[in-house]
């Protein structure tokens, strides 16, 4: 099977460098059955300051590990140098992705640490080539990733208000299913080539939407149609089964269920800005098209064949909305 690019990383997951803090996790919940939405792992809590701020054994940067399901899952950590309450943002790798990958890739760790925010990036089951997606298919790994935040919060100074996810491709598709398969417990997402992967839920609670998708993307396509436009052989014939939505439409009901009242749009050069205001919890959805992008993260720096999307940069302007956000 060909590699495609980010959706299918073609790279292994990196080995534990010798001397790293590894930690565990024992007591996870069950994992979803088949066509339901996993659970958050805790009770619900009063929002602000986590119980890390007072933790004795805060967490080191480098890569963790947590077992949920019985299973090790591996993250990298990268820390700030802020000291007190920090947002919290999960940079979702690809279909086959590693987290070293996503993380030179994005550029969020370099960047959002430069912020005062917390970056965990983490690994996908290691039995699955990608993100078990809530109520869809695959393993529990919004299950997962609320055990991942719980630990974070025990072990850092978490501000609970401002958590949030932001992926990339199948990433992205997971990072925007988590605002409902975590229950409201996000301020915001981010999807990069991949809002449209996951249908959106109609019993979310507020969370910004900030997305980018380019129109000539061949891999989750801009305008609906089959995923993988250019794979042949058995890859194809999967992806024949699947047609995914317009990003348009899957914006646009984002905004429905969010009850947006005000659309603004303005253009400049190939790149469309359409903005969605006046939404429930103070919710703002940004969605930018960059007309003939591919499936990139615009403004990387190209890695294999991952080209590079201009002329915007999504890093910091997915922190820019991030800033701007916070669960109330």
């Amino acid at each position: 099977m060909a590699c495609l690019a980010l959706l299918l990383g073609c790279s292994t997951p990196p080995p534990h460098p010798q001397g790293s803090p590894q930690h565990s996790l024992q007591n996870s919940p069950p994992a979803a059955q088949p066509g339901q939405t996993a659970r958050p792992s805790r009770e619900p809590v009063a929002l602000g300051p986590s119980s890390g701020c007072d933790a004795g054994d805060p967490l080191r940067p480098g890569v963790h590990t947590l077992t949920h399901d019985g299973q090790p899952r591996r993250y990298l950590l990268a820390l700030p140098r802020a000291a007190g309450p920090r947002p919290l943002v999960l940079d979702l790798h690809g279909l086959g992705g590693t987290p070293a990958r996503q993380s030179a890739y994005s550029r969020l760790a370099e960047q959002g640490t430069g912020r005062g925010y917390i970056v965990a990036t983490p690994q996908a089951s290691p039995e699955a080539i990608g993100w078990g997606l809530p109520g869809l298919f695959g393993p529990d790994d919004a299950g997962f990733l609320g055990a991942l935040l719980d630990e974070l919060e025990r072990r850092l100074c978490v501000d609970t208000r401002r958590e949030f996810a932001a992926g990339m491709s199948m990433g992205a598709g997971m990072a925007t299913g988590l605002i409902c398969g975590l229950d409201g417990r996000l301020a915001g997402v981010a999807a990069v080539a991949g809002l449209n992967i996951v249908p959106p839920c109609e019993r979310a609670g507020p969370a910004t939407i900030v997305a980018f998708h380019g129109t000539a993307d061949r891999i989750v396509p801009y305008d609906s149609g089959h995923p993988f436009q250019d794979q042949r052989g058995r890859l194809r014939a999967l992806a024949d089964l699947i047609t995914l939505p317009p990003v348009e439409d899957t914006f646009r009901r984002w905004a429905q269920i969010f009850r947006c009242r005000r659309d603004v749009a303005a253009a400049q050069g190939q790149v469309r800005v359409r903005e969605w205001r006046s939404c429930a919890g103070g919710a703002v959805l940004r969605l930018y098209t960059v007309r003939g992008g591919g499936h990139t993260w615009p403004g990387a720096v190209p890695i294999g064949r991952l080209g590079r999307t201009d002329p915007l940069g999504a890093t910091a302007l997915i922190l820019d909305a991030f800033d701007a956000a916070a669960r109330r």
